[in-house]
């Protein structure tokens, strides 16, 4: 069985996209846990971080740069965070790795 994510990068399931290339696809998430909410996958099924190799360096940093660059888009100035869960025990609900951009208001430390 195919993964969200996955049948999300198909078009199999409707998604509000923020940023398309040929690594990733940046849309954003359905359950927004701030006011701005996006997640960024790569086009390449990664499980999680656990599973990224040295030849997936390249790859990660773009998603981290697509990741500042949706935030300047959306006048983030005051601050943002950027997570990244990893597992079933780091809160990793689609394993497919992805990135949470979460800002527009202030977030509160710890995180959970």
């Amino acid at each position: 069985m195919t993964c969200l994510f996955c049948r999300i990068l198909q078009g199999e399931i409707p998604s509000k996209p923020v940023y398309s290339d040929d690594l990733c696809y940046a849309f954003s998430d359905i359950q927004p846990q701030a006011p701005t909410h996006v997640l960024l996958i790569p086009r390449k099924h990664i499980p999680s971080l656990a599973f990224a190799t040295q030849e997936d360096t390249n790859l990660l940093g773009h998603l981290m740069s697509k990741a500042a660059e949706i935030a300047r888009e959306h006048s983030l100035e005051g601050g943002y965070r950027v997570v990244l869960n990893t597992g079933d025990d780091g809160g990793q609900t689609v394993h497919h790795l992805h990135l949470h951009l979460l800002g527009g208001r202030s977030l509160a430390w710890p995180p959970g």
